[in-house]
């Protein structure tokens, strides 16, 4: 196998410019009681005046739902990731509290293409403190670096320069992963960092896992199935499809959840071309992180490497909707602090159409959004959210600290509903068009987690191939 070898690392000092006003408290108290939701705005910097800008798939590629994570929050620093205008991948990170600014280094990659899909995850491995970066891949051979061991540790002790990084490989360490997209990383309970991968594309893929030990990865091997027959209501039989995740999320207890939809492989499955052949809704459990998948009544369906989850496995349809409503994959989901899963997807309704022709006019004028909880009983309920998105674009999912849930939707606009009212007070919370933010943002969930406040990474909307300024946007919750 052939490696990039680094010869060198720019490394260089980021100019904080802050906007709209308010500097960021060096504490965020935590509220008591059974507060009602609630957003307001910290801080809003801007990282990179000029970061790279271009739309495809109706994306762009500093800002996607399904990375995991491009901003994160470990031992009080914050890192983010973005290419420049350069087509540069940059890593900046930040101390939480206190003076510092964001400082950069600029890693020696440039963006292969121009292409939404070839986005930048971070991960952190905290049995040994490496940062390790996954990026510019679209069922395509990999890039990945990591950091010296105790960088994200022990940031502190570390200058934030190029000696503190690795070369940029084609394999995940010394596991061939072959052509894969929407890299993701994870963190068990126990400390353990995986990775997430799909093989194959789409409406014809396989999700996969990896895990980090000792300074090495192990590749697990795929989990869901791309085969076996699935009738559509139009009477088409498709025998290929992928799995598109919603998420993976680990619970406290260590529970690994998994909200998902399907893909075919065969369109005829639609009642239309212009339409999205995705369908259903569906979920599974593992809780020896990631090797044995169970259906919410506690049946194994799914062993990793060995037999996969497949559309056909039973039990496994969370909400079932046809494949003619431009239902979205990779949407969102998140756990509570009582470990309740919740997943949030959208489309367009039955009283709009039955059948949809054109995807994203449909979408952009009549999909709605809908949150999806699962009960004590293992049945899920599902109910629509009366804010809606009016994009193509997906939306993000966090709670507070009092399980008051918080969508964040197409350009930052955020609605939010009260565990007290079991989520069906759902009402805008915050809305700042002048934030001229493209699409879908990123979340830096671990902070969130840390001390109630939600960073937002966002970029702003451009024209062309004009470069633009990418942002994070500091909101205290709760």
């Amino acid at each position: 196998m052939r490696r990039a070898v680094l010869t060198t690392l720019l490394v260089t000092a980021a100019l904080v410019m802050p906007t709209h006003a308010a500097a960021e408290p060096p504490e965020f108290a935590q509220n008591s009681g059974n507060a009602a939701p609630e957003a307001s705005l910290l801080s809003d910097t801007v990282l990179d005046p000029s970061a790279l800008y271009f739309v495809s798939y109706d994306g762009i590629v500093n800002n996607n739902s399904f990375q995991q994570d491009a901003i994160r929050t470990y031992a009080g620093y914050q890192y983010a990731a973005w290419y420049t205008d350069s087509r540069n991948a940059v890593v900046g990170r930040k101390p939480l509290h206190g003076n510092g600014g964001w400082q950069t280094v600029t890693l020696p990659h440039e963006l292969s293409v121009d292409d939404s899909h070839n986005v930048i995850s971070l991960g952190i491995s905290p049995a040994d403190g490496r940062l390790h970066v996954a990026m510019d891949t679209h069922n395509s051979r990999i890039h990945y670096v990591r950091s010296v061991a105790g960088l994200a540790s022990r940031p502190a002790a570390h200058p934030w320069t190029s000696a503190m990084f690795g070369e940029v490989q084609r394999t995940l360490g010394d596991e061939q992963l072959g052509a894969m997209t929407y890299p993701r990383f994870l963190v068990t309970p126990q400390g353990k960092l995986q990775f997430s991968y799909r093989t194959g594309g789409s409406g014809d893929g396989v999700n996969e896992l990896a895990e980090y030990a000792d300074g090495s990865w192990d590749k697990l091997g795929g989990w869901s199935s791309a085969t076996g027959a699935w009738t559509a209501p139009n009477g088409e039989v498709s025998t290929t499809r992928n799995m598109y995740l919603h998420g993976l999320t680990y619970d406290d207890t260590g529970r690994l959840h998994a909200n998902f939809t399907w893909r075919e492989g065969n369109r005829s499955v639609l009642c239309d071309p212009g339409g999205l052949a995705n369908h259903d809704t569906g979920y599974v459990y593992s809780d020896d992180q990631g090797r044995t998948w169970h259906n919410g009544a506690g049946e194994t369906v799914g062993v990793t490497g060995r037999d996969p989850v497949g559309v056909n496995s039973p039990g496994i349809v969370a909400d079932p909707l046809g494949p003619n409503h431009g239902l979205m994959n990779q949407e969102s989901q998140a756990v509570d602090s009582t470990n309740t899963p919740h997943a949030v997807i959208s489309y367009v309704p039955g009283r709009f159409t039955q059948c949809v022709t054109d995807y994203s006019q449909q979408r952009s004028e009549h999909a709605r959004t809908f949150h999806l909880v699962r009960g004590d009983d293992g049945d899920w309920t599902k109910r629509e959210v009366p804010v809606p998105p009016h994009s193509t674009q997906r939306t993000q999912l966090v709670f507070d600290q009092h399980d008051n849930a918080y969508l964040i939707m197409p350009k930052g606009k955020i609605v939010a509903a009260s565990a007290a009212s079991d989520w069906t007070d759902w009402t805008v919370v915050f809305n700042r068009p002048d934030m001229n933010a493209f699409g879908e943002v990123n979340v830096d969930t671990s902070r969130l987690a840390a001390d109630g406040v939600l960073s937002v990474l966002y970029q702003e909307s451009s024209t062309g191939t004009t470069p633009s300024p990418i942002h994070v946007a500091n909101l205290r919750l709760g």
